[in-house]
């Protein structure tokens, strides 16, 4: 036969349930507010403008991921240096959580901050990887820094550990910039950093992006980057704009066959001695 429980057994299962239920709901209220306050740092760390030069077009997009508590450190970058050429950068800081989008801001107020003592590329992805072994985290981050000087169209790179650029020319030819890059930041002290030398021509683009854009579980790397050198070559041959560019390539992430931070960043030129946009007119304010 059954033994008849007890009321006070009762009670004291509905008691322990309740508190079980309690804790969950505790802990969930905790992750909720840990990646609501990731997403806030990534938003509020990515710059909220980007530089205006005759004949250059920025574009960028950027998907945070938000899944549970699957938030990274993807950022981009662009920023005037105090001899007229323009830094831009993008990278991935190792991890999903709520240090991954901390460290993002260290890393780029690091490159911006060491920007305005050498702009040299390779010198400063160097001087960066030292500076954040510094700080004594357990965190890396995979970068790209480029150096563009807005009226000759020259650009120049260097790599930490970051998947290459695209490029596409509006006379038809793309491909994927294959330069000799280096190690991440924040791994090892005393790193160099080659520097490669580009030129933007009128109607081309360079691609930036992060790795959550083109590899995953469904996509491999390779045909993630193939996929972006044909959305390029056909966006320079046929004179989309940047932001349409920059739009396409940024869907790429709904097939890399996981949830995770995707950044873009296309860069247009319209060739040297181009000519300067209106002036706007200043409104003075009584």
């Amino acid at each position: 036969m059954f033994r008849k429980r007890s009321t006070d057994e009762g009670d004291e299962l509905l008691a322990r349930l309740g508190s079980l239920t309690a804790q969950a709901r505790e802990r969930a209220e905790q992750q909720r507010s840990q990646v609501e306050l990731a997403i806030a740092l990534q938003r509020g760390m990515l710059p909220r403008d980007l530089p205006r030069r005759p004949g250059l077009h920025l574009a960028v997009r950027y998907a945070p991921a938000n899944q549970g508590l699957n938030v990274g450190g993807d950022w981009y970058d662009a920023f005037a240096m105090p001899d007229g050429r323009i830094g831009l950068t993008i990278g991935d800081v190792q991890g999903h959580n709520i240090e991954a989008a901390a460290f993002m801001g260290q890393v780029r107020a690091a490159l911006r901050a060491l920007a305005s003592v050498t702009s040299e590329p390779g010198e400063l992805l160097a001087r960066t990887n030292d500076l954040l072994l510094t700080l004594g985290s357990d965190l890396f981050a995979t970068c790209t820094f480029l150096r563009l000087d807005p009226v000759t169209g020259v650009l120049e790179s260097a790599r930490a550990g970051h998947i290459p650029f695209v490029w596409a020319t509006a006379d038809g030819k793309s491909g994927v910039v294959h330069d000799m890059g280096g190690p991440p930041l924040g791994i090892q002290p005393g790193m160099d950093y080659r520097v490669t030398r580009h030129r933007l021509t009128t109607g081309g683009v360079f691609v930036l992006l992060t790795d959550g854009v083109v590899e995953g579980p469904s996509l491999h790397v390779e045909d993630g980057l193939a996929q972006v050198v044909r959305l390029a070559g056909i966006a320079a041959v046929a004179g989309l704009k940047v932001h349409a560019l920059a739009a396409a390539v940024i869907k790429g992430a709904d097939h890399v066959g996981h949830d995770d931070d995707a950044a873009v960043l296309v860069v247009g030129h319209d060739g040297p001695n181009t000519p300067a946009p209106p002036a706007q007119p200043r409104v003075v304010r009584p």
